[in-house]
């Protein structure tokens, strides 16, 4: 049955975190609590990667290929749909549906593709963001690189305000790029009679026919797939028909709502690049840089280029949160591995990083936009390891019940499949004849040979593997091990107890507990670490005020201990105190370790350091923290 308890869940730090089925709000705010999840998906449909697609489209052929626009987001809103039914009715985000129906041979490469789309994605943000800032400051495009990493600290703020705060920092972004549009255009004065004509199909030729392709393989993302089937379970439903069903209903208006507001966007850069350079003859624009300068000589107003710039590091801006969220999906569905989501942020951020770094260093900064479009070729490679599946998915009754998807609508997503794949398989296969047609590169022609050949056999086994193993979805990987009958065990009598001190007003607190720790034939070990500079240094052998003063007041308190009628005994630290913690308490043979917990995080972790982790990790005996 659909509502069935699963052993774990998709991005558990903020799962059902929203509740929609509290009687006690109004009507129209349960309502609205379901809108949200697909606001974070259409940054993705609007992302900058988009962007030199659309003024290509535009500048060379005017309004004529409006109407791919909309048909890419049809088929995006369809994708996306059955990427919500996935998390709504069987409660499993993509990467996790996969992990459970493949076996691990193939899942590695899915996991392994799915990490390389989102390197590609965050590649496109940080570039779209970089040249935003140069655009608009003059900011070498180096630095503008390397300032984008500070997007780390913005995500872990945003997650530590809650799931509805984030989801309002993005849609106040969709709505400065969605503003800045409207005014470029107000600014612009189109044809309106014009622009209808282009929602009428035709493909002038070859030239038109390949930048068509780009529009349709640059809109569906793989990396919004496995987000959206995780970010619907953000929600709270009743698990009953009538429940899912109304979640299903109110999520497909959020899409569809959302996604028309990225349709929007991408129209508008279209339409723009067809009404200012189109129209005046420049039919060679199809980079951001020209599109911003030529913006205020054929306009005639600076704020014009100012708009361009502020959307387009918006786009990124937005783009790089979601980038994120769907990092941490994919890791923890195909691995079960868990990881702070700042240290997630960094590595995927320097990943992005890297390759701009070099092509700017080596090839200087007119070479970046080929970056842009080798992300956008990436990301259509791995598009149909993600849309393949996800129709597998929501397709099988056995899975699905009677919530899987309806023959014309199954029939409607793959033939959506077979045009997404088969354009991006054109679009790089295309891109390739050139590389070969050109003497030379033997060893380099035989990899993409031999790659070719493996992205072929690994889509076939992505299609028919399902077919032959459907109705096999119980969990076969779980995430914990079966609950066993709980034992009683004799309480510990500790003899040798180490107390971690750091001199403040919660010493006192720390012997305290670890006295209610011991008996009467315990031994007590207080440790301290110096930090001072001369104790890093010289360790053992340092003589400074701080050592001295530290050395006295340790022996202070086993005095003090002494006198009580307690065994004790004082361990001085140097340098690390992780490691000088761990040292001591190993040297001592303790068989529990008291330490104190301040608190910290965030940017302080980074400021003073994250001891008690390092510690009980390093640790085999029983750690007692206490919130000081």
């Amino acid at each position: 049955m659909p509502n069935k308890k699963f052993d774990y869940q998709s991005l558990s730090e903020v799962h059902q975190s929203i509740d929609t089925t509290s009687t006690r709000r109004p009507k129209w705010r349960r309502v609205l609590s379901f809108f949200g999840p697909a606001y974070l998906v259409s940054v993705g449909y609007m992302d900058p990667g988009n962007w030199a697609t659309d003024l290509a489209g535009g500048s060379q052929f005017g309004y004529q290929l409006i109407w791919v626009l909309l048909m890419s987001n049809l088929m995006a809103l369809l994708l996306q749909s059955l990427s919500a039914r996935l998390g709504i009715v069987r409660g499993r985000d993509l990467a996790q549906a996969n992990r459970e129906t493949y076996p691990s041979i193939i899942n590695i490469p899915l996991y392994v593709l799915a990490e390389i789309a989102i390197a590609a994605t965050d590649l496109a943000e940080v570039l779209g963001m970089a040249i935003g800032l140069q655009l608009l400051t003059g900011l070498p495009l180096i630095w503008g690189v390397l300032i984008t990493v500070l997007d780390t600290f913005l995500l872990l703020f945003l997650q530590r305000l809650g799931m509805r705060k984030m989801e309002a920092f993005i849609i106040a972004l969709v709505f400065i790029i969605g503003m800045s549009f409207l005014i470029e255009i107000v600014l612009a004065k189109p044809n309106l009679a014009e622009v209808a004509t282009g929602f009428v199909p035709s493909i002038p030729n070859n030239t038109a026919l390949y930048i068509a392709i780009g529009i349709i393989g640059a809109t569906v993302m793989p990396h919004n797939l496995y987000l959206h089937s995780a970010l619907v379970q953000t929600r709270k439903i009743k698990r009953d028909k009538p429940g899912i069903k109304r979640a299903l209903k109110l999520n497909f208006f959020d899409s569809a709502i959302a996604l028309n507001l990225a349709f929007f966007v991408n129209a508008a850069i279209l339409v723009l690049a067809a009404t200012v350079f189109f129209k005046t003859g420049r039919t060679d624009v199809a980079e951001l840089k020209d599109a911003h300068h030529l913006l205020d000589q054929l306009l005639g107003t600076k704020l014009a280029p100012a708009l361009f710039a502020i959307a387009l590091i918006a786009a990124g801006q937005s783009s790089t949160v979601t980038g994120t969220l769907a990092g941490q999906i994919v890791m923890e569905g195909y691995l079960h591995l868990r990881i702070n989501p700042w240290v997630r942020r960094l590595l995927t951020r320097i990943i992005a990083i890297i390759p701009a770094l070099i092509v700017i260093l080596i090839s200087g900064e007119n070479n970046v936009d080929s970056l842009l479009v080798l992300s956008q070729v990436i990301l259509s490679l791995q598009l149909g390891f993600a849309i393949i599946p996800l129709i597998h998915f929501v397709s099988d009754k056995k899975a699905m019940g009677e919530f899987a998807i309806k023959p014309i609508v199954q029939i409607a997503a793959w033939l959506i499949t077979i045009v997404l794949v088969y354009l991006n398989i054109k679009m790089v296969t295309g891109q390739a004849a050139s590389f070969f047609a050109e003497p030379g590169h033997l060893f380099w022609k035989i990899i993409i040979v031999l790659a070719g050949l493996i992205f072929v056999t690994l889509l076939l086994i992505t299609l028919l593997y399902p077919l032959f193993k459907r109705g096999r979805h119980a969990a076969k990987r779980q995430l914990h091990s079966n609950i066993e009958g709980i034992e009683p065990i004799a309480p510990n009598h500790y003899k040798k107890i180490a107390v971690a001190l750091d001199f403040s007003a919660a010493d006192n607190k720390l012997i305290s507990h670890s006295i209610s720790q011991g008996q009467n034939d315990t031994t007590y070990t207080l440790i301290h670490v110096v930090e001072s500079v001369p104790a890093r240094i010289y360790e053992g052998e340092s003589d400074d005020l701080e050592t001295r003063k530290d050395e006295e007041r340790l022996e202070g308190y086993v005095a003090q201990l002494q006198k009580l009628g307690f065994a004790a005994e004082a361990k001085l630290g140097y340098g690390s105190r992780a490691k000088e913690i761990i040292r001591q308490v190993l040297e001592s043979e303790a068989e529990l370790l008291v330490i104190g917990a301040h608190g910290h995080s965030g940017i302080k972790d980074f400021l003073y350091g994250e001891t008690i982790d390092k510690v009980r990790h390093a640790l085999k005996i029983p750690v007692l923290v206490i919130n000081v």
